[in-house]
């Protein structure tokens, strides 16, 4: 079934459990992905970044391809722009037939992002799709961002930046960071600002820069609130490794076998994710007026 992220997220946040959102480049991985939500009964959301379609999975190829895999399950499907950083970039997926986007002007001033993600959700909406937006600054695991409280969101401020935008989830910055923590570093979170987030907002609340965040800090940030959980760097890296540790030990593998070997490594780790965040067995909720024609 492919959907918009708009009813999920908002059946994740009423009843307390995340759902997985996963950076998503090929056809491998689209099937993982759809596979594993329909095996363990899960919502699910396939992420593309402007990054990433400008590399390799444009979002004129992909967007058929996810949604002719989503049609084929009965669990919600959705396919959204991943810190969309531009109008332009928001337009190009919804012709494309993405059913969501994220508009990212997090690194603008409060007003300048509040004028963005209102214009950026209004398009969006005319056409059916919802739309995430974030508030505070979610930086690079490289750079050592995420550490330090002043990018972290404000409460106030969110309830205005909401108020004023109409954005259906909010991205919120609590500590963690995009890409690979340095080795053997968990981030410390701001447990308190997300239930004071939670409390004010009562809508769905996003995390990124998930991966290496530790299993106990997923786990308790759904448990006060987080209803969306961005995957790319560790599912990445395992079905990067998977790949490798395949070829060594079977440097003649068929190139189909050796992509399905990864296929199903990455298939495993998502419905083990699934489990660990709460949306397994899910999917028998209503999407009323959802699906999308």
């Amino acid at each position: 079934m492919y959907v918009s992220m708009k009813e999920m997220l908002q059946h994740a946040s009423e009843h307390n459990y995340a759902v997985m959102a996963i950076n998503c480049v090929d056809f491998e991985q689209a099937r993982a992905i759809v596979s594993a939500a329909a095996e363990e009964g899960s919502p699910v959301i396939v992420d593309i970044s402007p990054r990433q379609m400008k590399a390799h999975a444009t979002p004129e190829y992909m967007a058929p391809l996810v949604r002719a895999i989503a049609e084929d399950v009965d669990v919600p499907v959705a396919l959204n722009l991943d810190h969309g950083d531009t109008y332009e970039n928001a337009c190009r997926a919804i012709r494309a037939g993405f059913s969501s986007v994220m508009i990212d002007a997090s690194s603008y001033d409060f007003e300048e992002n509040v004028r963005r993600t209102r214009m950026v959700a209004a398009m969006a909406h005319a056409h059916g799709a919802s739309v995430e937006a974030e508030l505070g600054h979610v930086g690079q695991a490289a750079a050592g961002d995420g550490r330090t409280a002043d990018m972290y969101t404000n409460v106030d401020l969110a309830k205005e930046f909401v108020e004023r935008t109409g954005c259906d989830a909010l991205a919120v910055a609590i500590g963690t960071a995009h890409g690979a923590y340095p080795d053997d570093f968990v981030p410390t979170l701001d447990f308190d600002r997300l239930a004071e987030l939670k409390e004010a907002l009562q809508m769905p609340l996003v995390l990124h820069g998930g991966s290496g965040a530790g299993e106990e800090n997923i786990r308790h940030v759904v448990s006060l609130g987080i209803n969306k959980i961005n995957v790319c760097t560790d599912l990445f890296r395992l079905q990067r490794k998977a790949m490798h540790d395949k070829l060594n030990e079977n440097p003649g593998i068929d190139y189909m076998d050796l992509m399905m070997w990864g296929e199903q490594a990455a298939k495993q780790y998502i419905k083990d994710y699934m489990k660990m965040i709460g949306s397994c067995g899910r999917y028998g909720f209503e999407f009323e007026g959802a699906a999308l024609d």
